[in-house]
């Protein structure tokens, strides 16, 4: 792209910061070729301290999740593995 590091940096940093505020709107965010990106509300529930065995409760959230797109989805599984 021709682009120097300094301004590289920038635009991702930017990209990102608009996926954030869309987000913090409750907005959906979709990536053409790539995947969405949704809110989703938890409930509270009950969980276990793993130590002590105690029982506590999770508090209600809201959570971040991705669903990647058909294209993502394709060329992963078409991609040949990486010798390790």
């Amino acid at each position: 792209l021709g682009l120097s590091k300094r301004d590289a940096k920038e635009l991702v940093e930017l990209f990102f910061e608009e996926i954030r505020r869309a987000l913090e709107n409750g907005e959906q965010v979709k990536l053409s070729g790539f995947g969405n990106f949704d809110l989703r509300d938890k409930n509270q529930r009950p969980g276990r301290n793993p130590k002590t065995g105690e029982d506590i409760p999770i508090t209600a959230r809201r959570v971040v999740t991705f669903r990647p797109g058909q294209k993502l989805k394709s060329r992963v599984e078409n991609a040949s593995p990486k010798d390790k």
